[in-house]
C-alpha cells in the first residue's frame, strides 16, 4: 500500500483523537481497514470539536485527503463498501485485542504489550461509533479496558504488583475518563515485545501485534465469538495453527423449513443479521467453529422464531 501524505502538526484542540490517529498509523500496513476507520472516527470527531479555526481546518483537510487516498487504495473491499462487514471486522479486531490482554491479565502476566492491547481495544471500541451507538456491552468493555490499562500501567510505574482479573473497578469507582491520559500518554508508540516467557519473541515482528497468539477466549463477551483464532501476518513456518473443534450440526436444521405461521419481528431479523455478520467475520480469521455456531443460531431463529 502506498504511503500516505503526512499530516500537519496536531492542533491542541484535537488532543482527544491523537491516540486514534496513532493507532491508524500503526495499522496502515497491518490492517488498512482498521486504519481507515480510525481516521474516519478522528475526522468525524474533529469536525465536531472545531472545523473553523484555520489550523484545525487545515488539519482536517489533510486528514480527508488521507481518507480519500485510503478508500481509493482499498477499492471494492467489502469492509469499506458495506457497513455491516466493516462493523464486524472492527468489532472482532477489538475483541481480539481485548481477549489477549484479558487472558494475560487473568494469568497474572503484566507487561507493556498487554497494557497496550487493553488501551487499543478501548480506542477501537470508540471507533465502532462511526457505525452508530455502542451496545451497553461494548460501553462496559471500553470502560473496563481503559480502566485496566490505567490501573496496571500505574502499578508497574510505581513498582507495585497489580491484582489480576476484574477486581476493584466497582469498589474504587474509578473515573476512567479522568484517568485516561495517565494510562495512555506514556504508552509506547510502537507495541513492545511481551515480557512473558509464554510467548516466543522470535516469532513476532518487533513493532506489531501480528505475532501474538491469543488463547481460546474463556472470557469472551456475550454474543461475540468465543474463540479468537491465530493471527495472520506471520510466516506459516513459525506458528502452528491451533486445532479447531467444529461443533456438531443439528441434523434437524437440514430439513427445517420456515413455518407458515411464524411471524418474525424486526428485532428477530436484526439478530439473525448479527449472527450472520459474526459468522462472516469469523471466517476471515479461519475460525470455523464460531462461524458454524453463529450460522446455526441464525438459521434456528429464522425457521422457528426463537433462539
Amino acid at each position: 500500500m502506498a504511503a500516505l501524505a503526512p499530516l500537519p502538526p496536531l492542533p491542541p484542540q484535537f488532543k482527544s483523537i491523537q491516540h486514534h490517529l496513532r493507532t491508524a498509523q500503526e495499522h496502515d500496513k497491518r490492517d488498512p481497514v482498521v486504519a481507515y476507520y480510525c481516521r474516519l472516527y478522528a475526522m468525524q470527531t474533529g469536525m465536531k470539536i472545531d472545523s473553523k479555526t484555520p489550523d484545525c481546518r487545515k488539519f482536517l483537510s489533510k486528514l480527508m485527503d488521507q481518507l480519500e487516498a485510503l478508500k481509493k487504495q482499498l477499492g471494492d473491499n467489502e469492509a469499506i463498501t458495506q457497513e455491516i462487514v466493516g462493523s464486524a471486522h472492527l468489532e472482532n479486531y477489538a475483541l481480539k485485542m481485548f481477549l489477549y490482554a484479558d487472558n494475560e491479565d487473568r494469568a497474572g502476566r503484566f507487561h507493556k504489550n498487554m497494557i497496550k492491547s487493553f488501551y487499543t481495544a478501548s480506542l477501537l471500541i470508540d471507533v465502532i461509533t462511526v457505525f452508530g451507538e455502542l451496545t451497553d456491552e461494548n460501553v462496559k468493555h471500553r470502560k473496563y479496558a481503559r480502566w485496566k490499562a490505567t490501573y496496571i500501567h500505574n502499578c508497574l510505574k510505581n513498582g507495585e504488583t497489580p491484582q489480576a482479573g476484574p477486581v476493584g473497578i466497582e469498589e474504587d469507582n474509578v473515573d476512567v475518563e479522568e484517568n485516561e491520559d495517565a494510562g495512555a500518554t506514556s504508552l509506547p508508540t510502537q507495541p513492545p515485545q511481551p515480557s512473558s516467557s509464554a510467548y516466543d519473541p522470535s516469532s513476532m515482528p518487533s513493532s506489531s501485534f501480528t505475532g501474538i497468539q491469543i488463547p481460546p477466549g474463556a472470557h469472551a463477551p456475550a454474543n461475540t465469538p468465543a474463540e479468537v483464532p491465530h493471527s495472520t501476518g506471520v510466516a506459516s513456518n513459525t506458528i502452528q495453527p491451533t486445532p479447531q473443534t467444529v461443533p456438531a450440526v443439528d441434523p434437524a436444521l437440514f430439513s427445517t423449513v420456515s413455518q407458515g405461521d411464524i411471524r418474525l419481528t424486526p428485532e428477530d431479523f436484526a439478530r439473525a443479521q448479527k449472527y450472520c455478520k459474526y459468522a462472516g467475520s469469523a471466517l476471515q480469521y479461519e475460525d470455523v467453529s464460531t462461524a458454524v455456531q453463529n450460522l446455526q443460531k441464525a438459521l434456528k431463529l429464522l425457521t422457528t422464531g426463537r433462539e
